[in-house]
């Protein structure tokens, strides 16, 4: 028989030393400056975390924006915003783009600066001095003027909903030159100056009209420019079927308080939009905002819109592969996972938990592999059963009630290692900031590492996936051929599991963001 300590001893001087430590002081892997600017770019918001402040999320992409090519920068930008379907950070990376030479940036505006509030997001940050200045410079002025230019009229009165900075402080920054007598009277409209009443667009006289005359149908403006006027019921019906998907998703209890579904047969009405796969995926929703509206739905929200919900979910997880072979799953519930997901903000803290989504994530991928394995883990695994025909709701919830206790990521490696459980896959959902399997180890790997590497001598070919909900710029296993870390809310996190399980070699969530056309 081989000498047993003196294998292993040679396996760990085989594995990655450590070369970082994360928030947690514990030992880690920093992950390199394009994969580090990745994970910010599709789950930073610049809000507080559990571990970090706003202005800590703002240095550090600084930082790392400095350290990448322009053109990967560019290509970023356009990925957090058209994949990630992310909003502030797609900006601020636009503004650092604004100051640095290169086409990047006129490349880049169109993609990010999609509607009225990132244009108007874009030139708060620009405005701020965030990006070394407080103006907007030649090209972001222009680029600016060319959106305002030619945004539909619609599309304009949409944009001037919201403040600091509003669409009429933009118009009168940049001073866009109208090309018709129509869009001269609504900029003057919008910015308080005298204007041709007669060449005002429809959608401004038609808003003009009905505040006079509420008889009058409901104009085809952003809601919350009538909800400072006596609205009934037949006017929020108007207004329901008038709205997008995402309104309509947003404002479900705001009806049911204005009686909407007390019309006979408009709760169905609503429920088939809600439920519709086509608009789902205009949509751009993030899954864990359909778990949020199921489960802050008012008992006057209908059964049939709540089903219509749930029919969302297993839509928008659509993409979810299903992978051949076994399967483990290991969702962190640990008590940073408490947090919320999209950071601390005064006024605007979002009720969903990093948990809520591990969870949600770790439910998805049970409906589509019911022979996975479900691992969750805190100081060690929480055992817990899950039924893989319950709803992805209602197993999502099964797992975020667990909760607490210290971060422990090789825990469910361990648990395998000492079952010589037969594993081809295993997927981590985390912050990864594990601590409590640091204690007493000598500098070396992480235990992560040190535990996949025992679990690979049982099963070769197995394969670890890291995916990183937080944005703290290390990890427990970094990447190689049979190791994925990817961040990310959005669906697209599965897509880019999928080709890694497929066979794509390493570094497959940053090629993904190098694949970007611009």
């Amino acid at each position: 028989m081989a000498n047993k300590s003196l294998f292993a001893s040679i396996v760990g001087r085989m594995l990655p030393r450590t070369e970082a430590l994360n928030r947690e002081r514990a030992p880690a892997y920093r992950l390199p400056p394009e994969h580090a600017l990745a994970q910010l770019a599709v789950t930073g918001t610049f809000n507080g975390t559990f571990y970090a402040e706003p202005r800590d999320q703002l240095a550090e992409v600084m930082a790392l924006a400095a350290q990448v090519d322009p053109l990967f920068l560019a290509k970023t930008a356009v990925y957090a915003a058209e994949q990630g379907h992310m909003k502030d950070m797609p900006v601020v990376l636009l503004a650092l783009l604004s100051t640095l030479p290169g086409d990047g940036f006129s490349k880049a505006f169109p993609r990010v600066v999609r509607n009225g509030k990132m244009l108007r997001g874009f030139v708060q940050v620009m405005r701020s001095g965030t990006v070394g200045r407080k103006s907007l410079g030649t090209r972001p002025k222009k680029l600016v003027q060319a959106w305002l230019e030619t945004a539909s009229d619609i599309e304009i009165m949409r944009a001037a909903v919201g403040n600091d900075p509003s669409l009429a402080d933009v118009v009168r920054m940049v001073h866009p030159r109208p090309a018709t007598a129509a869009r001269r009277a609504l900029y003057g409209y919008l910015i308080g100056k005298p204007y041709d009443v007669s060449a005002l667009p429809a959608i401004a006289a038609d808003f003009e009209a009905f505040k006079r005359d509420l008889s009058r149908p409901v104009p085809a403006v952003p809601f919350q420019m009538l909800t400072a006027l006596p609205l009934e019921p037949r006017h929020w019906v108007e207004i329901a079927q008038a709205a997008g998907w995402q309104m309509l998703r947003q404002n479900l209890n705001t009806f049911a308080r204005h009686g909407v579904f007390e019309v006979e047969g408009f709760a169905e009405q609503l429920a088939s939009r809600l439920a519709d796969p086509s608009e789902i995926r205009r949509a751009r929703v993030f899954p864990y905002q359909l778990m949020a509206t199921w489960s802050a739905c008012a008992d006057g929200v209908p059964e049939v819109v709540r089903d219509a919900l749930q029919t969302a979910m297993e839509i928008a997880i659509g993409n979810v592969p299903a992978f051949a072979g076994r399967v483990v799953v290991a969702p962190d519930v640990s008590g940073s996972m408490a947090s919320p997901v999209t950071g601390h903000r005064k006024g605007a803290t979002s009720a969903v938990r990093c948990i809520d989504v591990a969870a949600l994530v770790t439910a998805a991928i049970v409906r589509r592999n019911p022979k996975a394995r479900v691992l969750p883990f805190e100081n060690d695994v929480v055992d817990v059963r899950l039924n893989p025909r319950d709803s992805v709701l209602t197993n999502a919830g099964k797992l975020a009630a667990i909760g607490g206790g210290g971060t422990n990521c090789s825990a469910p490696l361990a648990r395998l290692v000492s079952e010589r459980a037969r594993v081809d896959l295993v997927v981590f959902i985390s912050d990864n900031q594990s601590w409590v399997d640091a204690a007493g180890r000598s500098p070396g790997a992480t235990a992560v590492m040190a535990n996949f590497q025992r679990l690979k001598a049982l099963n070769p070919g197995a394969k670890l996936v890291a995916i990183d909900i937080q944005p703290y710029g290390t990890t427990q296993a970094p990447d190689r051929a049979d190791i994925l870390n990817v961040g990310g809310f959005s669906d697209r996190v599965f897509d880019v599991i999928g080709s890694f399980v497929a066979g794509e070699g390493p570094g497959q969530f940053v090629r993904s963001i190098e694949a970007v056309d611009l």
